[in-house]
This record gives structure tokens, sequence and C-alpha cells, in this order.
């Protein structure tokens, strides 16, 4: 009897410790902005509160630390369950590598209903899912209307890249720094040499250059970009040092008003007021956006309505648990990215979700993806690690000063060539 009563105990204890023992789910991101973190802390609390043997543990790396050190992490027994994740190229690579988990069959059906067929197929490989994703961006031109109003500069009225380039002389002339960039993170400046390419090629020049056959990123599309871009460096626009400047310092820079343009993502919103000096930045009523500009005599014409961005979202490492992805299903519902919306946070790329933005910015952001012929993803991501880390180096190269339209193109050829 004692025997027994011994050995019920044990098995009672054995069952509370089981119970007691959590899974946990490690999600890495690029650093967001404080409002965003909240977002995710709050939906941990609540799915925890559901699922007391689940701890979710978010982890947040500054952009160019996380992109150097991702790689080496998911060879390794710390890769996170779950990343943020650009897609592209660079996901190909990742699946290829083993580096994946396939989730297709791990999330609900009604799940994967509530998302649009573009979103998935950013996420996927050779129709295998991988991710999922939480949001599109675009990448445009905030405008400091304080300052372009000073110099007599009616930005809406900006069209072509003839005109914009009008506008940076104006600003000049009346001393006021036409743009701020930071050259030294390279993918911020990337931005300008992928758009003009788009203007000049067309929307499939990207992907017919990855084909191969007649057109090559040599092609004259490609050269004429990098020919359009140097115009506009060798008028001096940007801030002194923008080689040597970061991307955070240059968003800090724009929101304490000292630019008029800063070419970036919508998700700079937020971030950028975080970082200024004071914390605020400028008002919505200091700011505007405007999409990138359309050339008057293309290459090939078609790509004035091209934009260019992200479809960003989350990728499975392999090992990801069940519960992982059941997280990350959770994190994605309706009813989390609709408050998303209302909070202002991003844009979400749930069906419907979005129908809650109040900001006017993620409302014009949300308009021009949506009637917008193409929507190409960064070229950093999209051509996959090495080739993507080309054209960053040519385009900061191209601001340098460092390298030439022709031989920028051929760069990236080659790297292309032996990717």
């Amino acid at each position: 009897m004692k025997l027994y009563a011994t050995t019920a105990c044990a098995v009672v204890l054995a069952a509370g410790a089981a119970h007691a023992q959590q899974t946990e789910v490690n999600i890495l991101r690029v650093q967001p902005s404080d409002e965003e973190q909240q977002f995710y802390a709050d939906v941990e609390a609540a799915y925890e509160a559901e699922n007391p043997d689940v701890d979710v543990v978010f982890e947040y790396i500054a952009n160019e630390a996380y992109k150097s050190k991702l790689p080496t992490l998911l060879q390794s027994d710390a890769r996170p369950d779950l990343f943020y994740s650009w897609g592209g190229e660079t996901l190909r690579e990742q699946a290829e590598a083993g580096f994946l988990r396939p989730i297709g069959d791990a999330v609900p059906q009604e799940a994967l209903d509530t998302f649009p067929e573009s979103g998935l197929n950013a996420f996927s490989v050779d129709g295998e899912l991988y991710g999922l994703p939480l949001y599109a961006t675009e990448v445009v031109f905030w405008v400091n209307t304080d300052l372009t109003e000073q110099a007599g500069v009616d930005h809406a009225s900006i069209e072509t890249w003839d005109d914009f380039l009008g506008a940076v002389q104006t600003l000049k002339d009346a001393g006021i720094t036409p743009i701020i960039a930071g050259g030294q993170d390279k993918w911020p400046v990337h931005f300008y040499w992928s758009y003009l390419a788009l203007r000049e090629g067309g929307p499939n020049i990207v992907t017919d250059a990855m084909e191969g056959g007649d057109t090559t990123f040599e092609s004259e599309a490609f050269v004429a970009a990098g020919e359009e871009f140097q115009k506009l460096i060798e008028m001096e626009p940007f801030q002194p040092g923008v080689i040597a400047t970061t991307y955070e310092t240059a968003s800090g820079m724009f929101a304490d008003g000292e630019g008029a343009f800063h070419l970036m993502g919508d998700w700079d919103y937020l971030p950028m007021r975080g970082r200024s000096s004071d914390g605020e930045g400028l008002s919505d009523d200091q700011l505007d956006i405007i999409s990138f500009p359309s050339l008057s005599d293309p290459v090939n014409p078609g790509g004035e309505n091209a934009t260019l961005g992200g479809i960003n979202g989350w990728a499975a490492a392999n090992g990801a648990s069940d519960q992982a992805i059941d997280f990350l299903a959770y994190l994605l519902n309706f009813d989390n990215q609709q408050e998303v919306a209302e909070r202002g946070i991003f844009i979400p790329i749930v069906k419907g979700a979005g129908e809650a933005l109040e900001n006017p910015f993620f409302q014009q952001v949300a308009k021009d993806i949506a009637q917008s012929d193409y929507h190409q993803v960064f070229l950093d991501q999209y051509l996959g690690a090495s080739v993507g880390a080309t054209v960053n180096d040519v385009s900061a190269d191209l601001v340098a000063g460092a390298t030439t339209p022709e031989e920028a193109a051929a760069r990236v050829q080659e790297a292309w060539d032996f990717r």
C-alpha cells in the first residue's frame, strides 16, 4: 500500500513537471519601431495566456548586423524558429541549402486563404511554402514640406526625373540640402539604381536579365540607369559625408529637418521619428510622400508605373517546432493584423486588414501598390545574397564616384554569372 502511494505521488509529480515544461519559440527580427515591438509584446502575451506551455521570445538586431549574423545562425544549433525575411532569391538559397522548414501542411487552409497569392508566392520555392508574408512596402520619396516650400519647390508637381533634378537644383540654390541618404550601408542608395533600371527598362527588365538571352545586366537599360543616377550625383545633392552615414543616422537626420528629400520605404514613418534628436521628428503636417519619378525618354517604355519595395514576412527555420508555426499563424490572423492597421504601424498584407488604416501615408502606399503594373522586390534581396551585395556595392561606388555606369552594370552581370 505504501509502495502504491509512493508510485502515485511520483506519477503526479512527473505529470506536473511535464506540464510546467515549456516549448520555447525563438523569433529573430530586424530592429523595428518601439510601437511595433509593443504590438509583438501584446500578441506574445495574449498567445502565452492561451498556451501556457509555450514561451515566445522575440530578439531584435539592427539591420546590418542582422544580415551578417543570420547566415551563421541558420547553420548553427542557435538558429531561431522564425526569422524576418525579404523573400526573393535569398529565400531560395536558404531553402536549397536545407536551412528552412516547409510549412504548407502545418498552416490551416483557412489561414492560408487570408493571404493574397502574390504574398504566398513570395515565400514559396518550387511550390513549397517556407514562410508567411507580413506586409508589402513601397520605397517613396519622403518630403519635408517646410523645406520645399521655403525653396519654392512644388513637390506635388514633380512627375519626371528631369522635374526632380530641377527641384534638387532649386533647393541647392536656396542653401538647403536636397537629399539625405545613408551611403555607408549601401542598400539605401541601391534604391536609386533599381528604380531607374525599372523606369528605363520596363517592369520585366530584371526578370529578363535573370533569364539571360538577349537581355543581360549589361543591357542598355541598366547602363542608362547608372547614367541617370550619375546626373544626380554630379549635382552633389546629398548631405556632407553621405558615404560615412548609416541608414539609422540618415533616417534621424531627415526627421531632424536636415534635408528636403529622403528616398526610403514607408516603414520609416515611425522609426525615423524615434531616431530624431527629440524623439518626435517631423509632424504629419510637415511630411508628404511622392512616387519615384518617371523618365521622359526611357530605353523601353512601360516601367513608369512599377513600384519598388518588398513583400516582407517570416520564414521558418529547419527544426522549427509546430508551436512556432502555430504562433506564426496566430500573429498573422485577421484580428491581429487589423490591430496593426488601426495602430498605424505598417500596412498588413492579410486580406481586408488594411481597410482599418487611418494613416494617410500608408493609405497612399497601399493605393500605389494596388494600382502598380508590377511590384519589384528589392534587388539586393531578389537577386540573392552575392548578387544583391554587388548591386549595393556598385550603387555606393557610383555615389562615391568610384565606378562608371558601364562598369557598374558589368560587375552586376559578372556577379550573376558566378553566383
